[in-house]
């Protein structure tokens, strides 16, 4: 008999520790599939936090068509936008190639088309043309 009350009072444990134990695994659950994505993510390296560089290379080809394209008589406004949405392009592919740049420190002007022609000639020795 003495066998038998041992497994008894043993299957009793088990019965009642045992729904206690999965629901404790079961929240420690989302902790654990965050903690191995955290780490497949640390193990791939960062990722990008810009556009594609083959996306941003279109982009300034498809602008800088633009800006030569503009036929005479074409409002100086829609020149100039065309021109600020350009530079723009200009920053975030130096950004995505550490490329150095003054591009957003410079007025209008002389200075900032001389700054563009080197932006361009940076990018293209970076292999964006």
């Amino acid at each position: 008999m003495g066998d038998v009350a041992v497994t008894n009072v043993v299957l009793l444990v088990v019965a009642v520790l045992a729904p206690t134990v999965l629901f404790w695994l079961l929240l420690r659950l989302p902790r654990v599939v965050d903690g191995l994505g955290a780490a497949v993510r640390r193990r791939r390296g960062p990722s990008p936090t810009g556009p594609p560089i083959e996306r941003l290379a279109a982009d300034l080809e498809r602008v800088r068509r633009t800006l030569a394209e503009f036929p005479p008589g074409t409002p100086q406004v829609r020149r100039r936008a065309a021109g600020e949405a350009y530079d723009a392009l200009l920053a975030q592919a130096c950004r995505a190639v550490d490329v150095p740049h003054t591009l957003d420190q410079l007025p209008q002007g002389m200075a900032r088309e001389v700054e563009r022609l080197r932006v361009e000639e940076a990018l293209r020795r970076a292999g964006i043309s």
